[in-house]
């Protein structure tokens, strides 16, 4: 069986849990808790798992893969069926570069622990704080919603969603956690509409998982 080192409000886990969900897989969650006890992620314990002190780490058998988008591709590989990317070269890069703005690009910029730089290290106030994180969603989801130009109305596999969706529908859940305005995004909000009525994304949200709080 799969075994998914996760934590519930992680966006990076939860593009995992997206996946294996449209994929159809069974997977054991193994909870890693990014705030309890200095971090969880930082234990001698889990290092040895995984050095980069991340999650989510997917293990399958002796293989072990870090890092979201990297699972996302093992898991199409190794499990081709149903596919997370389309099958035209061109489509598939033009799926990879808009999930890739949003992984690298946006959700970089404030992760948990970057926001702990700022108001630990930095002194900056939750106010300050709050302002550099909208910003940056902003600049992020404003390519985004251009991009989607592109997609016409449809969903990154046509009538199905994928890879892209299972990078989009995380960053925009913690948009609304952290009250982004969201009316400039209309393309970005059809597409979720259409994802958060599907069992798949339903079962991946962070406030299911069994170690939610």
């Amino acid at each position: 069986m799969l075994t998914l080192y996760s934590y519930w409000r992680s966006t990076a886990a939860y593009r995992v849990r997206i996946a294996l969900n449209l994929k159809g897989l069974t997977c054991r969650q193994v909870p890693v808790h990014l705030l309890k006890d200095g971090g969880q992620q930082h234990s001698a314990e889990y290092r040895a798992l995984n050095p980069q002190e991340l999650v989510p780490l997917l293990v399958d058998g002796e293989v072990r893969v870090a890092q979201s988008l990297a699972i996302l591709e093992y898991l199409d590989e190794v499990y081709p069926l149903p596919a997370l990317l389309p099958a035209d070269p061109a489509q598939r890069a033009e799926v990879r570069a808009l999930a890739l703005h949003i992984a690298c690009d946006v959700h970089p910029l404030n992760n948990l622990r970057v926001l702990q730089y700022l108001a630990n290290e930095l002194g900056v106030d939750e106010e300050a704080k709050n302002t550099w994180y909208r910003h940056w969603v902003d600049t992020g989801l404003t390519a985004v919603e251009q991009g989607l130009a592109a997609f016409e109305g449809r969903l990154s596999l046509g009538q199905h969603p994928g890879y892209l969706e299972a990078c989009l529908i995380p960053q925009l859940y913690n948009a609304r956690r952290f009250n982004c305005a969201l009316d400039a995004y209309p393309r970005i909000l059809a597409m979720a509409a259409r994802c958060e009525s599907l069992e798949a994304f339903q079962q991946a949200a962070p406030e299911v998982q069994p170690d939610a709080q």
